[in-house]
């Protein structure tokens, strides 16, 4: 293996081949649909006559299913479709060929991304225009609140849109990791879960122990900031306003954080899957 160089291509095929399962499955169907029901449905939550703040109502209805949903569908997509390679045995037949173990868990991790970006993508789409929908209704039946014209910033709701994704990003490259040393769907699953809940809560424990006063709470929190991504860095879009757009160079810092920890936990994982006997 050592003389055949590393390949894009061979990359680009796993990670579509991934992709294409990945949409086959029923999980994925059901999950989206139920993210689209829920965002459509609160649309309908009109007759209790929330006045304006009713759009930031809608916006945190799309965000919440985006999050929650999303995080479900990239936890068991990623741990079933790395362990269906394993059990049908085709990581073995793929990996007989000249194809290096880099490349298998470059291509999973690369499709459950984009499997993530058209969850994504679509629930951001209908969420656009659920809100362009709804603000014209209350702009028309509360013209005074509206006097200066739209007050929702639609970039805002693409950039949120775009934080979900990387975040969901980074929860698939943990749990790649965590699969390629477990035995089992269901521990990566569990796993994957929990690592869920200690990226959003890091944050506490860190503060914690920044709090105590000595010297090794601050190294441990030190170290438990290095190696868990802290997912409340991605709240950049929180609010669809205008006036609370961030700016340029924090989006960019935050896209590299992602960027980072995604290239690091995949290094980790192609690290443990050298060393896996299948």
């Amino acid at each position: 293996m050592s003389a055949v160089p590393f390949s894009l291509r061979r990359t680009a095929l796993i990670a579509g081949n991934t992709l294409r399962e990945a949409s086959r499955q029923r999980l994925f169907l059901f999950l989206l649909g139920l993210a689209l029901a829920l965002v459509l449905g609160a649309r309908w939550f009109r007759d209790f006559n929330f006045g304006a703040p009713e759009l930031k109502f809608l916006f945190d209805c799309g965000q919440g299913a985006m999050a929650f949903f999303g995080a479900a569908l990239t936890v068991t997509a990623a741990a079933q479709l790395f362990f269906s390679e394993i059990e049908n045995r085709t990581a073995l037949t793929l990996l007989a060929k000249p194809v290096w173990r880099a490349e298998f868990i470059a291509g999973k991790l690369l499709g459950i991304a984009a499997l993530a970006a058209i969850f994504c993508a679509l629930l951001t789409v209908l969420l656009l225009a659920v809100l362009w929908w709804r603000e014209g209704e209350l702009m028309a039946e509360y013209s005074d609140t509206f006097a200066e014209g739209r007050v929702v910033s639609y970039g805002l709701v693409a950039l949120a849109g775009l934080m979900q994704w990387l975040k969901l990003a980074v929860l698939a490259a943990f749990v790649l990791l965590v699969a390629s040393f477990a035995q089992t769907q269901l521990f990566s699953v569990v796993t994957g879960f929990f690592l869920l809940v200690i990226f959003h809560l890091q944050y506490l424990a860190q503060d914690a122990y920044a709090r105590g006063g000595t010297w090794i709470g601050r190294v441990f929190g030190s170290v438990l900031a290095a190696m868990f991504p802290n997912f409340q860095l991605f709240g950049l879009a929180d609010s669809p306003q205008a006036a609370d757009a961030p700016s340029v160079a924090s989006v960019l810092i935050v896209c590299g954080y992602a960027a980072g920890y995604v290239v690091v936990a995949g290094a980790l994982a192609v690290f443990s899957f050298r060393r896996r006997e299948i």
